[in-house]
């Protein structure tokens, strides 16, 4: 069950910071499950190096957890999109959203290492800040670990944390009246 709510692409003909970075997006296809599962390896390589596991061990955790996020999010959230981010035609990041009454909802956002530190990230929430307030959202949430880098990030742009949900933190923003 990849491609639903893929059709309906969330606000992004107001792309303004994210353009500036050649950032295009595009519904996710059953092709881009061994990008993500390198892309979701990216984001735990913290994790495994602490671990004494060897290779094989560490691939097939992977392989497990992000088979079951996948399929969490996929549960979870029915009526997101489910978008591969995209530079100059190559494949660097992932965006899930659901656009709730209540409030937009990042599920996801994630980029390969070799694009991050860039100011994608930051563009790439502009928009969704720009396009959540011309869409008259009430604001966006976010959950996100409390050691991941990108918390700075959030912080600085004005998410607010809302709830402390253990390991992760639920951050909200919400646009300026």
């Amino acid at each position: 069950m990849i491609q639903k709510g893929a059709a309906r692409l969330p606000y992004f003909p107001l792309i303004d910071h994210a353009s500036r970075h050649a950032i295009r997006y595009r519904p996710m296809i059953a092709d881009d499950m061994a990008f993500l599962s390198r892309l979701y390896r990216s984001t735990r390589e913290g994790e495994l190096s602490r671990t004494p596991w060897g290779e094989p061990e560490k691939q097939a955790f992977i392989d497990m957890q992000f088979s079951a996020q996948h399929d969490h999010y996929q549960k979870h959230y029915p009526d997101a999109s489910w978008l591969i981010v995209e530079q100059k035609q190559q494949r660097i990041g992932r965006l899930y959203l659901e656009r709730w009454a209540s409030e937009h909802r990042i599920i996801d956002i994630a980029l390969m290492p070799e694009a991050r530190g860039q100011g994608i990230g930051g563009a790439i929430l502009m928009d969704l800040m720009q396009g959540a307030t011309a869409d008259c959202a009430k604001g966006i949430g976010i959950h996100v670990e409390k050691q991941n880098p990108a918390m700075s990030l959030y912080l600085r742009l004005g998410f607010k944390v809302v709830e402390d949900k253990g390991v992760y933190n639920l951050l909200r923003w919400t646009p300026s009246a």
